[in-house]
């Protein structure tokens, strides 16, 4: 059994860029069986960019599903966003999980935006000022929702979706002053509370595509301008040992946008 995953993040969409990724999309069904994005879909979070990105990923023949991102949060029309982005048939997940069909396979997705505080050595603690606290709380809460979600899921291969940056590795390449503004070690310690097959993320413009959580999860980061093309696509295949999940990248197809 190998099941396909398109996945794509940071795509900054608004009225001036619609429409560069369509023509790659129209035949994403030959390629993948669902599509992944992976947070900043929209440029600074209108409930007028979410129709942009609705024009752009709804109506596809494969199943979407989205976590948000930290633009899409920007102007506080979070509410309006989701909206926009439900009635086009996109699937908006924060802290929440879905299982989809793939043949005759269960592809369960648990997603959450995400937040930052640092990786293991180097992270921010519940400590000390309430706002630094809060800070902490709020990464906190998050992560522990992630892995609720991906440990509730009744599926056969199971697949993180965050826009934050769950390990380091896919930070290389982003000034390291930035890193706990970029992700937190408690989302990787919630994928790896579950049998994850693959964790795919965004936010890192500057970083790099693969990582690993310390429990051995693959994670990629799909952000367009890492993958600078359209979707990356990724093989899943279920072994004999359920257990024993490996994710494989596709064959590196080029679906640019421009």
């Amino acid at each position: 059994m190998v099941i396909r995953i398109a996945a794509v993040g940071d795509v900054h969409l608004d009225q001036d860029v619609v429409g560069r990724f369509r023509p790659a999309l129209d035949q994403i069904a030959e390629y993948a069986d669902v599509l992944l994005l992976a947070g900043d879909l929209t440029r600074h979070g209108s409930e007028s960019e979410a129709r942009c990105v609705a024009t752009e990923f709804g109506g596809l023949d494969v199943p979407v599903v989205a976590v948000l991102g930290n633009h899409d949060h920007h102007c506080d029309e979070v509410p309006s966003v989701v909206r926009v982005l439900q009635d086009a048939g996109i699937t908006v997940l924060e802290g929440t999980g879905v299982v989809l069909r793939c043949g005759e396979h269960r592809l369960g997705i648990a997603g959450a935006k995400g937040f930052g505080g640092g990786f293991a050595g180097r992270c921010a603690s519940e400590f000390g000022e309430p706002e630094m606290k809060a800070f902490i709380r709020t990464t906190s809460a998050v992560a522990d929702r992630l892995g609720t979600a991906l440990r509730e899921l009744d599926a056969d291969v199971r697949v993180a979706l965050t826009h934050y940056a769950p390990v380091p590795d896919t930070l290389a390449g982003e000034p390291l002053e930035i890193y706990p503004f970029l992700g937190s070690y408690l989302l990787g310690e919630a994928i790896d509370s579950a049998p994850t097959a693959l964790a795919i993320h965004g936010h890192a413009h500057h970083g790099t595509e693969r990582g690993t959580t310390p429990g051995g999860v693959r994670v990629r980061n799909v952000a367009h301008p890492v993958i600078k093309q359209a979707y990356s696509v990724f093989h899943l295949s279920e072994q004999a040992d359920r257990a024993k999940v490996s994710a494989e990248i596709g064959s590196g197809i080029d679906r640019s946008w421009t």
